[in-house]
């Protein structure tokens, strides 16, 4: 963050200044909600939250360096020299002062939301504006009400393009973060079963991805998935066609921007041809799965908007790198190949996940897979979908973990593969995977993140280090 005054600070988030801290040379040089990495000159949110109440390290965190806090009750006693600032919600505050911060810089944003892929299109996405421009993106996952604005006080006065990705477990939160980030372009990846427990049909997460819209500019352009059949229906919608600049992305014949020629046949890239507005050109990913074409292709579409050639933008994909634990490929010894998909899984990342281990070279493919989240009623009926599915991708053995993920087991049982392993829990998983762990084996491991599917891969890992 770039400094800003005490004054501003109160301006920005609406609040009442208490103590006797009124310092008008106070320099304020970040935001932070966690006492135990603050450093000196930051402001410390004091979040209340179910589990913890942020009060109760406000003084440990202006011990620390911090210049002061922003509160939403008196703390009775004040530490002397730091500034407290009394709000009605911390929470909400955090999000004012990055929208008045945000404002203060007349720089393009990006924002990105969709039910599967935001971060790999996010990074994609940054990789090949960085070929032109000095570039903000978001760091990690950091796409909710309180990380998108954190990575909103990264901007600076160097900063030429900014990429933020947009998260949400109920409607009315990505409307929230629009006006935040107040992007001058858009991409919904697609719209899946992710989130649809608490938000009970896919025709509301579709309503939900669209509240994008709300805080993008008249004439500003939005990328979309042309092969997902509900951002499809969008072509039809006058008001946002004659509003904004819709652009297609993916295989079919109506997309501005389509793949063609797509092989998926090496082990550490992708390629296809990219139909494009400015030619036809081959595109190498260094990443695998028939579902790149999407985060390539829209990457693709915002940078040739922003004025880069179709050689810069073949150079900025090429330099793509994976966030870790999102399809992250490890080539480990004795030919064995570990796709560490653990971060997070829906039906729709599991099938491409599964599609992408099918289409390995390898003696031997192995899926270990778990529970997927918040799937509410649907759970049954959509692990069962992900369990035929990987029955028709015929791995040669199956190791599933918990509850839920039974029924994924039970229908690839069904659906004719002859090796499943139904575990218990995880130790139970981590004794199959050690007695299946053999040479020129490819891996898939992937569940959702409260399973810690990262134990597993580590497990994979440590055999194939153990084989050498």
């Amino acid at each position: 963050m770039e400094p800003i005054t005490l004054q501003e600070l109160v301006q920005a988030v609406g609040g009442t200044l208490l103590g006797d801290c009124r310092e008008s040379s106070v320099k304020i040089t970040g935001a932070e909600s966690d006492n135990r990495v603050v450093k000196t000159g930051d402001v410390f949110f004091a979040f209340v939250g179910e589990k913890a109440d942020g009060h109760r390290f406000v003084k440990a965190a202006l011990e620390a360096g911090a210049a002061g806090a922003v509160v939403s009750r008196d703390p009775g006693e004040y530490v002397p020299g730091r500034f407290y600032v009394l709000v009605p919600d911390t929470i909400l505050a955090l999000g004012d002062l990055a929208r008045w911060y945000r404002g203060k810089f007349h720089v393009p944003v990006v924002g990105i939301t969709g039910s599967v892929g935001k971060t790999t299109t996010k990074d994609m996405i940054a990789a090949v504006l960085s070929e032109k421009y000095e570039t903000l993106k978001t760091a990690g996952n950091y796409n909710n009400n309180i990380g998108l604005p954190k990575t909103l006080f990264g901007l600076s006065h160097k900063t030429q393009m900014a990429v933020i990705e947009m998260g949400m477990n109920h409607l009315g939160e990505i409307d929230y973060l629009v006006q935040i980030a107040k992007p001058q372009a858009v991409t919904i990846t697609n719209i899946g079963d992710a989130h649809i427990g608490n938000l009970g049909s896919k025709e509301n997460i579709f309503r939900a991805k669209c509240e994008i819209f709300e805080g993008l500019e008249p004439g500003g352009l939005a990328v979309l998935n042309g092969d997902d059949p509900y951002l499809i229906r969008l072509k039809a919608d006058e008001d946002k066609a004659a509003k904004y600049a819709l652009t297609y992305v993916g295989e079919g014949e109506s997309c501005e921007w389509r793949a063609t020629d797509i092989d998926e046949s090496g082990q550490e890239s992708m390629s296809f041809t990219a139909v494009t507005p400015l030619g036809t050109f081959p595109v190498t990913v260094p990443a695998l799965g028939h579902h790149m074409i999407y985060p390539a292709l829209t990457a693709a579409a915002i940078g040739a908007h922003y004025g880069l050639t179709k050689e810069e933008i073949r150079s900025g994909i090429a330099h793509y790198i994976p966030t870790k634990m999102r399809m992250e490929t490890l080539h480990l010894s004795d030919g064995v190949i570990l796709y560490n998909d653990t971060y997070n899984a829906n039906p729709q990342s599991m099938k491409a996940a599964l599609r992408t281990l099918a289409h390995t070279d390898a003696k031997r493919r192995i899926a270990v897979l778990g529970d997927m989240g918040e799937l509410g009623e649907s759970e049954e009926a959509l692990h069962r979908e992900v369990g035929k599915y990987a029955a028709e991708c015929a791995p040669d053995a199956l190791v599933t973990v918990g509850k839920a993920a039974e029924f994924l087991a039970d229908e690839a049982a069904a659906g004719g593969m002859k090796e499943v392993h139904c575990c218990a829990d995880k130790e139970e998983a981590k004794r199959v995977i050690r007695q299946l762990a053999g040479p020129q084996t490819a891996w898939l491991v992937k569940a959702s993140r409260f399973m810690a599917f990262e134990e597993l891969a580590h497990c994979v890992q440590e055999n194939a280090d153990r084989q050498q």
